[in-house]
């Protein structure tokens, strides 16, 4: 079994990554503007409309020069995925500096976390359909998010001992809770339950966190 993982990893690592990063300003803004090409296209077409040829012509690159620095449109896929990682945790880390000034309450703390999340989801939904289901979980990806998930993790953490919840295990329930909003906020923005309000199902996440918080 170990084998047949280490294989599977081997082959997304070798093939669905970019080749190199720019270092450059102008190869920066090359990349920059294949991956906003692709981002447009994926969200738009979806995923088998979508190659590489497309991507190029949008982008107003030779496809030799999409090569240079994207394998395939898995390649993009992964870019695009590490991105909205960084972008969810740009938004978390920025309403949890707030939270550190401010000091609300666990309720305004909850409410202001998960809709700044969910907000990222209303732009592109297609494209983030797609980054959910069929962006390569590489091992370096994989490990992204998981440091993104415990550095989140940690800084909430903070906030329940500030508050005085969950005395037991601080650490514990900050990481569940991370783990678990960012799980329901997917269900919610993604694949929502037919005939319920968006705005409604937040609010429930909300409620059933700040509950188990409080009685953890």
């Amino acid at each position: 079994m170990r084998s047949i993982h280490a294989f599977r990893y081997s082959h997304w690592s070798h093939v669905s990554t970019p080749r190199k990063r720019p270092r450059q300003q102008r190869s920066r803004e090359t990349v920059a503007a294949i991956e906003e090409a692709a981002a447009q296209l994926f969200d738009r077409y979806g995923y088998a409309a979508t190659t590489t040829n497309k991507i190029a012509e949008r982008a107003g690159v030779s496809i030799g020069t999409l090569y240079q620095y994207f394998p395939n449109k898995d390649a993009l896929l992964w870019s695009l995925a590490v991105q909205h990682l960084e972008a969810t945790a740009a938004e978390v880390t920025a309403a949890l500096a707030r939270a550190a000034a401010e000091e609300p309450p666990l309720p305004r703390l909850l409410h202001d976390l998960v809709h700044r999340v969910a907000a990222l989801h209303t732009t592109r939904p297609t494209l983030h359909r797609l980054l959910f289901d069929q962006a390569p979980r590489t091992p370096d990806l994989v490990a992204r998010f998981r440091a993104t998930e415990l550095a989140l993790a940690t800084s909430l953490a903070a906030h329940l001992r500030r508050l005085g919840v969950a005395r037991s295990d601080p650490e514990a329930a900050a990481l569940l809770a991370v783990q678990g909003v960012q799980a329901q906020i997917h269900g919610v923005m993604l694949t929502p339950p037919d005939g319920r309000d968006r705005d409604t199902l937040l609010e429930a996440i909300v409620t059933q966190w700040h509950r188990a918080l409080i009685e953890w």
